[in-house]
């Protein structure tokens, strides 16, 4: 909790030094000004490139579609559920600033030496920054394997694809700043989220268990009539000389596939026809 309490200090600190126009918000206009895709063009089509590893939509797709194959090989979901929790607090925590601020970028910047907040933009903190850090890094700690060397890959994307929207100038310098804060505190926040999870997969796992044992038990007396009737008619034509022959199998597919109300229910007179219900052998 210290570390956490910590990195929000700086998340915070970073919005009140952009609000006190501090030399924070001097150097975002100083870099935004000097436009550093002209002063090294030769690395534009690089970073281009590069930035892709901040993007949700691949990144997601990508992790979703390792998660899947792992998940397929061990039947375990809950790296799945864990991912998709980070995914989650992520959205709502940078989305929330997000809204919450609007600060418009350096290409859409209005007048010089402001902080550009409540303008109707989406830039602080960057999103591509906190998606990169918390994707590679979730990804990074449910490893089963490697984990520290895929731990130390995840915080230098982090860091390349954060100081590459600074390049492109589709981001304020500080708005790098908040998003490696904001994607930290997703991912120091994760393990209080993980008990969940797991209640999760155990809930899972005792449903499917029940389901494998007594599929019926689960459906309503609704869903039971009408499992129930085709079994009638399918007893009704099978009638033969001598009564209803099939009854038997009727009464035990009852008995073993619907609980008391369904079959309660299945046995209504209006089930029956012009014919009545079987006759049994023991009755006058």
């Amino acid at each position: 909790m210290t570390l956490f309490a910590l990195v929000a200090g700086v998340y915070a600190a970073v919005f009140v030094a952009l609000l006190a126009r501090s030399p924070l918000l001097r150097l975002d206009w100083r870099l935004a000004m000097w436009r550093p895709y002209r002063q090294w063009p030769e690395l534009r089509e690089l970073l281009d490139i590069l930035v892709v590893a901040g993007q949700r939509g691949p990144t997601m797709t990508a992790a979703l579609a390792w998660l899947g194959w792992r998940y397929w090989r061990s039947r375990n979901p809950r790296p799945l559920l864990v991912f998709l929790t980070a995914l989650v607090l992520l959205n709502v925590s940078v989305g929330a600033v997000k809204l919450g601020t609007g600060r418009l970028g350096p290409g859409s910047a209005h007048t010089l030496g402001s902080t550009e907040f409540l303008r109707g933009g989406d830039v602080f903190p960057s999103g591509h920054t906190a998606n990169c850090l918390v994707i590679w890094g979730t990804l990074a700690h449910l490893a089963t394997r490697h984990r520290t060397a895929a731990a130390v890959a995840a915080a230098l994307a982090a860091v390349v694809v954060g100081l590459a929207t600074v390049y492109l100038g589709t981001h304020w310098f500080s708005d790098v700043l908040g998003g490696w804060a904001a994607g930290a505190l997703v991912l120091l926040a994760l393990p209080y989220c993980e008990p969940f999870a797991q209640w999760v997969v155990v809930r899972v796992r005792r449903l499917g268990v029940r389901l494998g044992a007594d599929p019926a038990s689960w459906l309503g007396p609704g869903v039971a009539v009408g499992m129930a009737v085709p079994a009638v008619r399918a007893v009704r034509g099978r009638r033969g000389s001598g009564g209803w022959a099939a009854a038997p199998v009727f009464r035990a597919f009852a008995s073993r596939r619907l609980n008391p109300a369904a079959a309660t229910a299945a046995f209504h007179p209006r089930i029956w026809n012009e014919r009545g219900p079987p006759r049994v052998s023991d009755m006058s």
